[in-house]
């Protein structure tokens, strides 16, 4: 029986988020983000059963569950989105599938599309499917919409897919990922100063994707004039990237947050404030939160050679920072048959 583990990059946002939600994008006449690969993974192992049982475990929480087969299969329980990528792929046997987040729960690194991307390619390896990776995003996002039942964005699934560090329009016509090329030296003189740390306080992005979008339909506020700046401020975060200008990142990524945090109440939080101030002395020229906001996990871009400063000055603050490196590659599936 064939056993498939696969791997897959959770990503840090940097700017542009919310902009990937449909039909937002459309009423903007197009969207885009920016947002990079990590090293911290969602990670899935598949068992082929030679029985027709369908068993699920997160080693995450420790949730379980089984069925008895594929149409006995039944949504709403705490695994709800895996079972909801086995029953629309349908395996030709019974399945085990066991999966892990390297992120902390709640951290707003789009941690269950990665997971969702990776027990997708296993499932697809195993009926030997042939699926485009935009394709496969789209069924995704749909399976979370379901999942969640409020509106999803894409931005997550391809990091997901591609890895790297990425601008990805969204329009009429559909999506588009676009390598953003800094050359090795430069993609590490990039990672060693961006922090990524862990706050301590979980998020939930749906409702605040819900709000952000309702506010934005019933023009609410300077909720437009927002979400335009968040496009501007995407558009010109990507010029910077390709050109290599971090300094002016810095100045983009700093804009991007005054503008997200505007967007609706509960996006900042004191937590959240308390801890930009304490990366802001050490050395840090921007900070912003990731996701939808609310907690979760925040970054800050550290002035040269003071990346080790600002994560020190994090962890005496509270928070964890988390290590990693931009993953250079995406997906990872590796077949074995016992």
């Amino acid at each position: 029986m064939l056993v498939i583990e696969v791997t897959a990059p959770s990503r840090i946002d940097l700017a542009g988020g919310t902009l990937d939600i449909y039909p937002l994008y459309l009423f903007e006449e197009g969207g885009i983000t920016v947002n990079v690969a990590t090293t911290i993974k969602s990670r899935v192992r598949l068992t082929q059963r030679d029985d027709a049982r369908i068993v699920l475990l997160s080693h995450d929480s420790g949730d379980k569950e089984r069925f008895e087969s594929l149409d006995a299969i039944r949504f709403g329980g705490p695994l709800d989105l895996i079972a909801r990528a086995v029953r629309f792929y349908s395996p030709p046997s019974g399945v085990t599938i066991e999966t892990h987040n390297d992120a902390p729960r709640g951290s707003g690194l789009g941690a269950s599309s990665s997971l969702l991307i990776a027990t997708t390619a296993a499932l697809l390896e195993l009926t030997q499917t042939d699926l485009d990776p935009l394709t496969m995003v789209r069924y995704s996002a749909n399976l979370e919409a379901q999942n969640v039942r409020v509106p999803t964005g894409k931005q997550d699934y391809y990091p997901a897919v591609f890895g790297g560090l990425n601008a990805i329009w969204f329009g009429v016509d559909g999506d588009c990922v676009e390598p953003i090329d800094m050359g090795e030296e430069g993609l590490c003189d990039f990672e060693s100063r961006l922090v990524l740390a862990f706050t301590g306080e979980s998020r939930f992005s749906g409702t605040s994707n819900w709000n952000m979008l309702k506010m934005y339909l019933d023009d609410q506020g300077t909720t437009v004039a927002n979400m335009k700046a968040i496009k501007a401020t995407a558009l010109a975060m990507r010029e910077a990237l390709l050109a290599r200008d971090l300094d002016r990142f810095a100045d983009l990524l700093d804009s991007e947050w005054q503008n997200r945090r505007r967007l609706a109440d509960g996006v900042s939080t004191p937590c959240l404030e308390r801890l930009m101030a304490a990366a802001g002395e050490a050395g840090a020229l921007a900070s912003r939160v990731c996701g939808a906001g609310g907690g979760g996990c925040m970054i800050s871009f550290a002035a040269p050679g003071k990346g080790p400063d600002v994560a020190a000055a994090l962890r005496d603050a509270g928070a964890q920072p988390l290590p990693y490196t931009i993953s250079r590659t995406g997906l990872d599936v590796q077949v074995t048959d016992p």
